[in-house]
């Protein structure tokens, strides 16, 4: 592949031919601050944050959807560039509620870290603001479209990752926002709750309902897992705080679900600490469960399978397995059933 030569800020750097001016930039470890790219979405130069100044061009280029060509010399933060900036962050705050203190998404948020760092407290541009009410019909988040910057990233992975299609931008100017069909509930639309647009978001639009109050992202510890739902593998963080989990998100670099998850391995933890969750064994006697220890318990099972393969062969014996075990468990299920002497195994997931 060709090579193309260009500068930015000051850097020589040679980079493939239709490399972005973004992706140049971030090779280099230059920071260019972006609201509506997604690696995963083609770019659509959407929010103006990402502006830089090109030598020689008349006006400032978004550098997500502007490839580099031979001899280009680029400034990501010249004046003109931050006061361009500074203007796109103060059209923006304009219309969103700056509720920091409150908002779940303090301390995690793009549009904040942004204001934060161009020093943008207050906008200058005075005018009507959304007063929409939040969606919390459903069961797993809370939609704030009053908080909705607009960068389409939901939309996106919905429609172009996902498939479900089940949001899109409705209405016109002012009143544009991002909705299912007709303005529906999310839960009546094609939503299949996978929440990647919950972690795609780059505001405090969409937030997860289990975590809600329970802390704040610089109190979080992720601890990264495998999901336990099926044998596909998929890469997990459970965010624990004080040791108790109060929310999951995907791992971005797993090569196995690549930052992807379906709605039970981003929402269906909360058995892990549900109070009516067996945490011993439990055996019967007179007609009552009581907890026991796990030696008596395998003890138990080890009797009862030598006696039914005993007095009625080993072909009485039969083993249902799980999709929540590990590969490498479901795999021992099976050899000691063999061992017994019975090919008698199932599995909950064999489609």
């Amino acid at each position: 592949m060709s090579k193309v030569n260009l500068t930015i800020n000051g850097q020589k750097i040679s980079v493939p031919a239709g490399t972005t001016i973004l992706e140049a930039a971030r090779q280099q470890g230059i920071d260019i601050p972006t609201l509506c790219y997604d690696p995963e979405l083609p770019p659509n130069g959407a929010c103006r944050i990402c502006v830089v100044e090109v030598e020689k061009a008349k006006n400032l280029v978004a550098s997500c959807v502007t490839p580099v060509i031979e001899g280009m010399v680029v400034y990501t933060e010249s004046e003109r560039v931050v006061s361009a900036r500074k203007n796109v962050l103060s059209l923006m705050i304009a219309n969103h509620p700056l509720e920091c203190i409150t908002c779940e998404r303090t301390g995690n948020c793009k549009l904040q870290d942004y204001c934060y760092r161009y020093g943008i407290s207050e906008s200058e541009f005075v005018g009507e603001v959304k007063k929409l009410a939040p969606d919390d019909t459903n069961p797993f988040f809370i939609r704030d479209m009053n908080k909705c910057i607009l960068c389409g990233i939901c939309v996106g992975k919905c429609q172009e990752i996902v498939g479900a299609g089940a949001i899109d931008f409705i209405n016109r100017g002012f009143d544009t926002i991002v909705a299912p069909p007709y303005r529906d509930p999310i839960e009546n639309s094609s939503c299949v709750f996978c929440g990647m647009c919950v972690d795609s978001c780059p505001v405090g639009a969409l937030i997860p309902k289990a975590g809600l109050g329970q802390g704040r992202p610089w109190e979080i510890e992720k601890i990264k897992t495998i999901c336990p739902y099926c044998g596909t593998g998929c890469s997990v963080y459970l965010h624990v705080k004080n040791g108790k989990i109060i929310d999951a998100s995907p791992d971005p670099d797993s090569p196995v679900n690549r930052g992807h998850l379906c709605t039970k391995g981003r929402f269906g933890w909360d058995y892990i600490q549900s109070e009516d969750r067996l945490t011993k064994p439990l055996l019967k006697k007179e007609g009552v469960f009581v907890e026991v220890e796990w030696d008596e318990a395998l003890d138990f099972v080890a009797e009862k399978l030598s006696t039914i393969k005993e007095n009625y062969s080993a072909d009485a014996i039969a083993a249902l397995s799980s999709a929540k075990a590990s590969n490498e468990d479901n795999y021992l299920i099976q050899k000691m059933m063999r061992s017994i002497g019975t090919n008698n195994i199932d599995h909950c997931a064999r489609l």
